[in-house]
């Protein structure tokens, strides 16, 4: 799980993290898969602690980052 704060002005009612309430200043758990919908809303949400990638898929990423090259 990765961790984001909410920014927003207001309380918001998330129905993905079970329709829990979420405060202004408020970190919260998020599923890794889900991480980047929550940071492309600056206005609303930014990161807190990025999703934890394994060892052999942040290789796998860098090795087909390299063969696009």
């Amino acid at each position: 799980m990765a961790r984001v704060r909410f920014i927003g002005p207001q309380p918001v009612t998330v129905p993905e993290l079970g329709g829990r309430r979420i405060h202004p200043d408020e970190v919260v758990d998020v599923p890794d898969a889900r991480y980047d919908g929550y940071v492309c809303q600056p206005s609303n949400w930014e990161p807190f602690e990025e999703p934890k990638t394994s060892a052999p898929a942040a290789k796998k990423a860098a090795a087909k980052k390299g063969s696009e090259d």
